[in-house]
């Protein structure tokens, strides 16, 4: 058992790192109703990690990250400039998230397929190697995360009103495009320290369904954030515990193991009051989060 404990500690710490601020960064993108954004962001930095391997630099260096970095940069700039208040869409910008996840998907197979290693690369990329992770690897997937959880706790008010209430940070006068960017490119540099780590599908996993679990019980602040990183935790502790006791994949068992957790939390939601859907209550945020002024 304490050598278990002691396999085990690493990648729990690194999953609940994960959770700590993909959780939070998830309600944006539910609120955003761009559920598809994190994928395609953590498919560009797989491309960039492809691409640094392609040209023999090792993925998790320095020049490494910046090649996913760059890519990932690249994106934020798409999803900045193409944005439009949802009224006003012509397409819905789900459509060109997609079309960046599916391009990035296409290039990093391509070239994989110019490596031996290409099928290795390709299976790393989509569930990446979490069991293995080491202190230091976590320390430094820590130390981003706390300068991004700080970035977005200064600009908190900014970005929820834009995620929540566009329409008010336009009346405000507010350039949204470059919020935006702001926002994306912080975001980016979060799941390009994951990926390498946790895989595409993982980092999915970690800001897509605490949040959603989260949604079907509240709309209050606190406890959307104590309910994501609650339901995200045990969910990670179960699926870590649950691969070593079966000996399977760890990335994808903790993949199913969150979709069985919302699969639980569902139908229990149901026997409490619906919260109100976001923009219904004129004058507030979803969050309560009264808008800055400038």
């Amino acid at each position: 058992m304490p050598d278990i404990l002691e396999i085990m500690l690493p990648p729990l710490a690194a999953c609940l790192v994960l959770v700590a601020l993909f959780s939070y960064l998830g309600i944006h993108v539910i609120a955003r109703e761009v559920i598809f954004v994190d994928l395609a962001l953590a498919q560009m930095a797989a491309l960039g990690s492809t691409m640094a391997i392609i040209f023999h630099v090792a993925p998790r260096s320095a020049i490494g990250y910046a090649f996913a970095l760059a890519f990932t940069t690249l994106s934020a700039f798409i999803f900045s400039i193409t944005y439009v208040r949802r009224e006003k869409r012509r397409v819905p910008q789900e459509a060109l998230i997609g079309i960046v996840f599916v391009v990035a998907s296409a290039a990093a197979i391509l070239m994989a397929a110019q490596s031996a290693a290409g099928h290795e690369i390709i299976e790393e990329v989509l569930v990446g190697s979490i069991l293995w992770v080491t202190w230091p690897a976590v320390l430094n997937l820590l130390a981003v995360f706390a300068g991004v959880g700080i970035f977005h706790w200064f600009l908190r008010k900014r970005f929820l009103t834009i995620s929540l209430r566009d329409e008010e940070a336009e009346r405000l006068g507010w350039r949204i495009r470059w919020w935006d960017f702001l926002f994306y490119a912080s975001f980016g540099v979060a799941v390009t320290a994951a990926v390498p780590i946790a895989g595409v599908l993982l980092v999915f996993t970690f800001l897509v369904v605490p949040a959603v679990i989260a949604f079907l019980f509240t709309r209050r602040t606190g406890l959307l954030l104590a309910i994501s990183w609650g339901a995200g935790a045990l969910a990670s502790a179960a699926g870590l515990w649950s691969s070593f006791q079966w000996d399977l994949p760890t990335g994808p068992l903790i993949v199913c193991v969150f979709g069985l957790a919302l699969l639980v939390a569902t139908p229990i939601a149901m026997l409490f009051p619906t919260p109100a859907l976001p923009g219904k209550v004129p004058g507030k945020t979803m969050l309560d989060l009264p808008p800055e002024s400038d």
